[in-house]
């Protein structure tokens, strides 16, 4: 007996040690990479000695299960923590309030015999009417109604089968006509109740009358923990959630008064995770945790001769090589948002002061110390990161060779430092939209040319000149000369600094010679072939530049020099 006890008091302690209990979540910091999401919740728990597993539910249903990562606080073990998917049982609902009403059950029930009966007295009238139409066509078809045989030679016979054939037909078809009567009248009553009970079925069936109550499936996290003691704490779990991210914006504001530009540094910031991020600390990351972190492998190259193998050329033990590559994901640049800035004496403080760079060891974060509420809709929710004021230095450039125009432009240096990404820029000058463009830092220079469009007060003019520009022949050879004069003149009131460029051909092939004559002191890039000029214009100066250049070769073979 004792032992018995024994055991019955070890099985409460055990259901009273372990068991499952849901504890209440919020989202409290969002990590906004440019694809995905890193998640932060944090829950509180109450736990007595024994195992225990803590359930957290509302979880995105795009989570990535492998980037599950559970701290806690207070004397408890974290023994397993894992993602699950709970599928409620369907309820019923026959004592619902709401339910399909008593009287329309009875109804169906009363119209479902009524179809029933009809169906039978109708099937009854039809095989009436088949009789009746049968002992039509049989006297119809009788030998004496149609005149064959010994009838035709007697009346009183004649008579006798005309007067049969006249009462005959005359009954069959009144009884007849009473029949599809009453046919008639049946039909249409049996259409009105079949029409009554589609109804009262629409009725019950687009009110769910009846039917089990489906409950969508629930996403949650189970943490186990085990206690030695009852104890309390706090609970905190991260994980990446995929259909989220953020667009790079930027806006560049130049003014002419002042040489410098203002760079507003913003993210579109969207996501469809099925979970609303409310009233949460916003951070976003430059960081892509979906790229590929593996880096490339060279494995050794074999260089051999071709051979030819039915009709193919392979090779002959050789080895091609093998390389791999990085992944990434481009984002689309999203579209132009145009924003107008008000000034008043007191400015208003934007997000991008709450804002706080952390550059770290592959990437940059910007941690916004302000709440967002952002919805889980797919809807872009603009966000200010940065505001800063760039070292910029406005120059002029032209080449005429190309376009008769004169381009402002706007010479950014140490963009290293600004941590920026690539995306699309609107550019603003004296307050006036002027276009877009697209910044990509990602390139090896650290210098950035803004061009922020045609300056009509500067004039530039290239001009061939016919008179030097000749051919001659020298022995085997064709020797063609271009002569072009470039011409500046600057009508604004204060000086500037332009960048002029033209260019001369480049060859692949030994036998055609180019020689440049004139340049006027241009500096020359013999690999690119292209001849700069930096100018320095007062108000009202003008500027005259020479390009001299030839270009020998075979007389007997044409040669591509396509004018502009």
């Amino acid at each position: 007996m004792k032992k018995l006890l024994f055991i019955a008091g070890f099985c409460s302690l055990i259901s009273f040690a372990e068991g499952e209990s849901t504890i209440k979540s919020k989202i409290n910091q969002v990590t906004v990479y440019q694809q995905g999401a890193q998640i932060e919740r944090k829950a509180y728990y109450s736990v007595n000695k024994g195992i225990h597993t803590l359930i957290i539910e509302g979880v995105s249903p795009n989570i990535d299960p492998n980037s599950l990562q559970v701290t806690a606080t207070g004397n408890v073990i974290i023994l397993d923590s894992k993602y699950t998917i709970f599928y409620p049982k369907p309820e019923p609902v026959l004592n619902a309030p709401g339910a399909i009403p008593k009287e329309i059950l009875k109804e169906i029930g009363l119209l479902n015999d009524s179809i029933f009966n009809l169906d039978y007295e109708l099937t009854e009238i039809q095989y009436k009417v088949d009789v009746l139409n049968s002992e039509k066509r049989i006297i119809e078809n009788n030998g004496t109604i149609k005149g064959q045989g010994k009838v035709n030679d007697s009346i009183p016979l004649l008579k006798d089968a005309i007067l049969y054939y006249h009462q005959k037909m005359n009954e069959i078809n009144k009884e007849l006509l009473v029949l599809q009567r009453k046919q008639s009248l049946m039909q249409k009553s049996r259409n009105r109740m079949n029409k009554r009970l589609a109804d009262l079925s629409n009725y019950n069936s687009n009110n769910n009358f009846n039917q089990p109550a489906n409950k969508p499936p629930v996403h949650q996290l189970e943490i186990t923990v085990s206690a030695e003691e009852t104890t309390n704490g706090k609970v905190n779990v991260s994980y990446l959630v995929s259909n989220a991210g953020w667009i790079p914006m930027y806006d560049f504001r130049s003014s002419a008064a002042e040489s410098k530009i203002d760079l507003t540094y913003k993210a579109h910031v969207y996501q469809n995770t099925g979970i609303d991020w409310d009233d949460v600390n916003l951070s976003l990351s430059t960081n892509n945790p979906y790229a590929n972190k593996t880096k490339p492998v060279l494995n050794p190259w074999y260089l051999d001769y071709y051979t030819y193998t039915n009709n193919n050329y392979d090779y002959d033990n050789g080895q091609r090589s093998q390389k791999a590559y990085a992944g990434g994901i481009h984002n689309a640049p999203a579209s132009t948002i145009s924003e107008s800035l008000a000034q008043d004496d007191i400015v208003a403080k934007t997000s991008a002061d709450f804002t706080t760079m952390i550059e770290q060891l592959i990437s940059v974060e910007y941690a916004i110390d302000l709440p967002y509420s952002i919805k889980s809709d797919n809807k872009k929710n603009m966000v200010l990161i940065n505001n800063k004021t760039l070292n910029t230095e406005f120059l002029y450039y032209a080449i005429p060779k190309l376009d008769l125009s004169v381009f402002l432009v706007a010479r950014i240096t140490a963009l290293g430092d600004l941590n920026l990404v690539p995306g699309k820029a609107n550019l603003f000058h004296d307050g006036a939209y002027i276009g877009e463009t697209w910044l990509d830092p990602s390139t090896m220079s650290d210098t950035l040319d803004l061009s922020l469009g045609k300056d009509p007060n500067i004039l530039v003019k290239r001009t061939l000149l016919k008179n030097e520009s000749k051919e001659k022949i020298v022995g085997d050879k064709i020797v063609k000369t271009f002569a072009y004069k470039i011409e500046l003149k600057n009508h604004k009131t204060r000086s500037i600094k332009l960048i002029l460029q033209d260019q001369i051909p480049v060859v692949r092939n030994s036998e055609i010679e180019i020689e440049l004559l004139e340049a006027s002191k241009g500096k020359l890039n013999d690999i690119t072939g292209i001849l700069t000029w930096n100018v320095k214009l007062k108000p009202s100066e003008s500027a005259e530049f020479d390009l001299i250049y030839s270009v020998k070769y075979a007389k007997t073979k044409q040669i591509n020099l396509a004018q502009y």
